[in-house]
């Protein structure tokens, strides 16, 4: 099982141009070593790899989309609350960067019962969402709400919850080394303004900035 503890580093700009004065945070579980000569250095766990089925039915994972900035939230078709504001808010953001190829929009169901690969084409299909750049996923419901838990979101079953799940409205921002930089409220569109704020920051920010990504497989525990 994944646990997600929030850490923060924040980097200042290195004034070569390989980021910003107002370069995201990284969030996650870190760790800091020295070496023989004092000098510290410091790492970022990554997010762990992924395999699940899209909406054409074509097996699509992680390693598949190499250098790609995302944006991922974790949902449901038939979910009766927050879902549709959801989906909607990514909306707003395919349409803001439906010309940028170095972005990919992830909404992973958290219903796999029910949301096989003909439920979420219909789903994606009714909301205009652009099949290339824009997936939906559905797989193995564990691995789900693992994945979720290690995006810093929570997904579960939940009988007594609208729908029979509880999940987080969260949509989560990780650049190209896999590292989460954001997490904002989904259902609020001015926090979705940021959001696409700190995409194009991170457009513009080289891949190499930041501390070193560490890969971790899912289910060990971060502590």
């Amino acid at each position: 099982m994944w646990w997600f503890v929030l850490g923060t580093i924040f980097w200042s700009c290195s004034g070569d141009g390989k980021s910003t004065a107002e370069a995201l945070p990284f969030l996650g579980e870190m760790s800091w070593t020295t070496d023989a000569n004092g000098t510290a250095d410091s790492s970022v766990f990554a997010l762990p790899n992924w395999e699940f089925i899209n909406q054409n039915g074509d097996t699509l994972a992680s390693v598949d989309m190499p250098g790609k900035i995302r944006v991922a939230d974790f949902f449901f078709t038939t979910c009766p609350t927050i879902c549709p504001r959801m989906s909607g808010q990514m909306l707003r953001i395919q349409e803001r960067f439906r010309a940028e190829p170095r972005l990919m929009l992830l909404s992973f169901s958290i219903d796999s019962k029910h949301d096989q690969p003909e439920v979420l084409k219909a789903y994606a299909e009714k909301l205009g969402a652009d099949g290339e750049q824009w997936q939906f996923l559905t797989g193995n419901p564990e691995r789900i709400f693992e994945l979720a838990a290690a995006h810093g979101s929570f997904a579960e079953a939940d009988a007594n919850a609208p729908g029979g799940f509880a999940h987080s409205g969260a949509l989560i921002l990780s650049d190209t080394q896999n590292r989460v930089r954001g997490l904002y409220d989904g259902t609020n569109p001015t926090e979705v303004d940021r959001l696409m704020a700190d995409i194009d920051k991170l457009l513009q920010e080289s891949p190499d900035f930041g501390p070193k990504a560490i890969q971790i497989e899912p289910g060990l525990r971060y502590e």
